[in-house]
């Protein structure tokens, strides 16, 4: 596996779930990010509906963005393990759990992190997949083996996903998003350079920092991403689909208009109530 976040036109990071330069969230639910034993606070709708998404999403989908948005218009946990291995790089190195330690130990030597210490990060956090609020989860599973011991996790907890939303984009806008996307070196807030521009060309409007164009947002590299995303993401709809979880949606237009077209798809899917 390899793990990178995969960012939208607009700022990754939403303004009301910020993550400062340390990895931490302002977010009040935090248990994701810190630590096995870590709590958080209670859900803001009780009685609501307990919604458990799974979310997939090519690069420049907007995945990301779309999992901030949800967050707050469904009160559910969203939980990023790309946010996770970021935090878990700032932590003191007596509070890492062995799975943040093998996985760090691989990311430091530019080496895959396998699907059993990614599979033992989420299991450690497995309390969140419990959470009364519901979750959004984003950037897990990757591979038919994560998805596959996922669902032996759920059933065994009986806990019940409400849908696998899996976000489409043609090619073309796909290239147009990530070739103009530039990222912060110092918040990772990302903007575009006609869909999305700084106040400032080059510096970023939250923190000031130089803003780059990442390697892997260059044309030869944008083609390879989107190669592997196919390879490893057919067998993952495909087994979805066969669960009757799949859900697909458009990931063109504006953030708010694919938000909502994700909730009136997710409203028409019937989801599982808590």
């Amino acid at each position: 596996m390899e793990w990178r976040t995969d960012c939208s036109i607009i700022p990754a990071i939403s303004p009301a779930i910020a993550i400062d330069m340390n990895g931490k969230s302002n977010d009040p639910r935090v248990a994701w990010l810190q630590d096995p034993h870590a709590e958080c606070s209670p859900p803001s709708n009780p009685g609501g509906i307990c919604w458990r998404l799974v979310l997939f999403g090519p690069p420049g989908a907007g995945k990301g963005t779309q999992a901030h948005l949800l967050s707050r218009r469904l009160h559910a946990c969203h939980l990023s393990t790309g946010e996770l291995f970021r935090s878990a790089a700032s932590y003191n190195p007596c509070s890492l759990t062995p799975a943040m330690t093998t996985a760090l130990e691989h990311m430091r030597h530019g080496a895959l992190v396998p699907d059993s210490t990614v599979w033992a990060m989420v299991r450690e956090r497995s309390g969140c997949l419990h959470c009364r609020g519901g979750f959004l989860l984003d950037g897990f599973p990757r591979t038919l083996a994560q998805a596959e011991a996922l669902q032996v996790f759920l059933e065994k907890e009986q806990i019940a996903l409400s849908a696998v939303v899996d976000y489409e984009l043609p090619l073309d806008e796909i290239i147009l998003r990530l070739g103009g996307r530039r990222t912060c070196e110092q918040c990772n807030s990302v903007f575009h350079v006609i869909q999305q521009p700084p106040r400032t060309e080059g510096l970023c409007d939250h923190c000031g920092g130089p803003l780059i164009q990442r390697e892997d947002d260059r044309p030869e590299a944008i083609a390879v991403r989107l190669k592997v995303y196919q390879q490893r993401t057919a067998p993952l709809v495909q087994y979805y689909r066969q669960l009757g979880l799949l859900l697909p949606v458009a990931a063109a237009g504006s953030p708010d208009m694919i938000c909502e077209r994700t909730v009136t798809a997710l409203e028409q899917h019937r989801p599982f109530a808590a």
